[in-house]
């Protein structure tokens, strides 16, 4: 699986390009704030088409581009639970971000509502781009968290990474921590029933790919994350 990954300018947020092979469609995952510039030049280097949108929740700086690079053609997925957040996510931030960002990148902060948005829900699973993605929603950081699972792993990979499937995990996991619940929306005891019945299950061979950070796998955050360690 072609898989790219590049931090948004905001939060080092992580965009993810997932398609079978150059040349082929692609699903975007969580388009952040200022990605347009260097996704297209990672559909124009791999020759890749988007067929879709995914969006782990939606949290501004995993939503920001949405609209953009969905173009009035592409649906943007989201689960049921967060598809208010679509209406207007800047509302979130609260003016001090606002002023904030707006001060950082020169420019004023606007939102359109993506015009295709397409509600999904836990163990459902959707045929994209000639991927496979399931969902597990996880509840926690926001209403409507969800991790989406392929039964492939990334082209490239070492042969010792040891890994044969792949889970996105947007802010529900992190190398070594988990997603924040003190956010309008977060559920301190809905993370942990989460962590406990979404995350834990996973197999030791998952490849996780977070919202934030770098990569790791279900074997060393099983044996490592301090959050996992007491469930």
């Amino acid at each position: 699986m072609l898989t790219v990954s590049f931090p948004a300018e905001a939060f080092a947020t992580n965009c993810y390009v997932l398609a079978p092979g150059p040349g082929e469609e692609c699903v975007v995952v969580d388009p952040g704030i200022g990605v347009l510039d260097t996704l297209g030049e990672v559909l124009r280097e791999h020759r890749l088409k988007p067929a879709a949108v995914l969006l782990t929740h939606g949290h501004i700086d995993h939503v920001y581009s949405v609209t953009p690079v969905c173009g009035g053609q592409l649906g943007a997925y989201i689960h049921a639970d967060d598809r208010y957040r679509l209406r207007d996510p800047l509302t979130s931030l609260g003016p001090e971000l606002i002023s904030m960002f707006e001060q950082q990148f020169g420019r004023a902060a606007t939102w359109t509502e993506p015009s295709d948005i397409i509600e999904v829900h836990d163990r459902e699973q959707l045929d994209l781009a000639g991927l496979r993605f399931g969902i597990r929603h996880a509840p926690g950081h926001t209403e409507g968290s969800v991790m989406f699972d392929l039964d492939q792993v990334p082209d490239g990979l070492p042969d010792e990474a040891a890994v044969s499937r792949t889970t996105l995990s947007g802010d529900v996991l992190f190398a070594g921590s988990i997603g924040r619940t003190d956010l309008p929306g977060g559920d301190h005891a809905a993370m942990l029933r989460s962590l406990k019945d979404v995350v834990l299950p996973l197999p030791d061979d998952t490849l996780v790919l977070p919202g934030h950070g770098p990569g790791t796998t279900m074997a060393r955050e099983r044996a490592t994350n301090p959050y996992l360690q007491n469930l």
